[in-house]
């Protein structure tokens, strides 16, 4: 029987799954960050601590692992690999890949072994895979460099509108309201000037107002949301082209909390299809509902050479919702 172990490592956990070759997941470990450009220490306690508790729990040694695959946020460039080479060798594992985590949410998120991830969470990412194995990463290195949303986007245009609109600049929104109870401030003037004063990132989960603005019709939220999906079809657009996909039947996967958890009402993946259908119209938009991680055994195993039926990820699917949700 062969063993294999996948990783899926970001900024507020880490976790572990070690497999067998027909699915059945025997050990599961948990960390918290597992981003190295948050903190590179954490990080590292973060994997070894996820990958000890899965192989204590499986009770194999680390030899018997056929292969692992560590799917981790951050790991983009070449200069994040060199960091990243050190510590996952000295998980003392015989064979290990390492890869961006996009690429574990799009194997999760579909049968294929090819398509395309967009993932808005905190920030935003978008890469692909096509099925002669090319790939390409489209952003997700923040708006300096073409990006546009994800949590921390969305807050400081949640902050602007308001802004704007109690100058006068922008339409009436019940943002404004919503804002100011939020984080505790009498007014838009008090809340004007307190960040005038001080300095400060704005927390990502004020981007949810926009969602709950949204959908009680407000147009500057729904604006910004629309904005949003727009922004991401471009991604797959570009990814698209880039990998010659136009005319290829493909999954599209939909990641991050934002897509999988606060899009309730589609707004956002509404304007992603109406962008992405105009380029691919024969590729399918989902909704990732499995964890990331499953992916990286997924590819744990593709990677010594094994083919992965449906069967396989059923089982995996299986073990995800006994063990993982209730842990």
């Amino acid at each position: 029987m062969k063993y294999f172990l996948g990783v899926d490592a970001g900024g507020s956990k880490t976790y572990a799954w070690i497999a067998n070759e027909q699915g059945k997941v025997i050990g599961i470990g948990k960390g918290g960050n597992g981003n190295h450009q948050k903190s590179l220490e954490q990080a590292e306690i973060s994997l070894q601590q996820a990958v000890m508790e899965a192989i204590t729990e499986s009770g194999l040694s680390k030899d018997q692992i056929e292969s692992s695959w560590f799917g981790l946020a951050g790991a983009d460039r070449e200069s994040d690999f060199r960091i990243l080479r050190p510590i996952v060798s000295r998980l003392g594992l015989p064979r290990a890949e390492i890869s961006c985590d996009t690429w574990n949410a799009l194997r999760s998120g579909t049968e294929k072994s090819y398509g395309i991830v967009i993932i808005c969470g905190s920030g935003v990412n978008c890469a692909g895979k096509n099925p002669k194995g090319e790939t390409y990463q489209c952003g997700g290195f923040g708006y300096r460099f073409g990006d546009f949303g994800g949590g921390y986007d969305l807050s400081m245009e949640v902050f602007r509108s308001v802004i704007r609109a109690d100058e006068g600049r922008e339409k009436a929104t019940i943002l404004s309201e919503r804002l100011t109870d939020l984080l505790g401030y009498s007014s838009v003037s008090e809340l004007r000037e307190y960040y005038l004063d001080h300095s400060g990132d704005f927390p990502p989960h004020i981007a949810e107002l926009l969602f709950q603005a949204a959908e009680e019709g407000d147009p500057v939220a729904s604006e910004l949301l629309i904005k949003q999906g727009d922004e991401l079809g471009l991604a797959a657009v570009a990814t698209t082209r880039r990998l010659g996909m136009e005319n290829d039947s493909f999954d599209i996967v939909l990641a991050g909390s934002l897509l999988t958890k606060g899009d309730r009402t589609g707004i956002i993946r509404r304007a992603i299809e109406r962008r992405v259908k105009q380029t691919a119209p024969h590729c399918t938009l989902t909704i990732l509902t499995r964890e990331p991680v499953v992916g990286s055994v997924v590819l744990a195993m593709e990677s010594s050479g094994m083919q992965v039926n449906q069967e396989i990820l059923n089982r995996l699917s299986l073990t995800e919702m006994h063990k993982v949700i209730k842990r």
